[in-house]
């Protein structure tokens, strides 16, 4: 297994900081659907920075969409992602932080059928080298770590 991580292309407009070597950075994002899209992208332009192989970055960028997507229809705001990277390891640190459980579900989850939810933690279980949460009074985060290697 190899695993480099040797910047090859500047950070894009969007990632308003920019990456440290061997860290990464938190986002702030607005607590709505189209917060999975805008994560998508800062996530796609970091993982491009630090030189992550497509496979690899596929699946982080899942894994990053269905973070951000149970946050925003669970969850309460603020919502948060932060990305780091550890070459020694070659995983990508994926956190979501919310302002803990919402009182009632999102209206994007409102508006689907039963079988159209529940596959998202299936699919981090799969994709993901390991995931849990912390939970804490008025404030939740979601973790994931994944292989970065081809």
């Amino acid at each position: 297994m190899t695993c480099t991580y040797t910047p090859t292309v500047s950070p894009s407009r969007g990632v308003t900081r920019r990456p440290r070597q061997a860290a990464g950075d938190a986002w702030p994002l607005a607590h709505r659907p189209e917060a999975a899209g805008e994560a998508r992208r800062i996530t796609q332009r970091l993982l491009t920075w630090w030189g992550v192989p497509r496979e690899a970055a596929d699946s982080v960028l899942l894994t990053v969409s269905e973070l951000v997507t149970n946050a925003v229809e669970h969850a309460q705001p603020p919502l948060n992602l932060s990305l780091n990277r550890d070459a020694d390891t070659c995983r990508v640190h994926i956190e979501v932080s919310d302002g803990g459980p919402a009182d009632r579900e999102g209206d994007w989850a409102a508006s689907g059928t039963p079988d159209e939810h529940g596959r998202g933690l299936d699919i981090i279980d799969h994709i993901t080298a390991a995931h849990g949460e912390h939970d804490r009074p008025g404030h939740a985060v979601h973790w994931a770590d994944v292989h970065a290697t081809a």
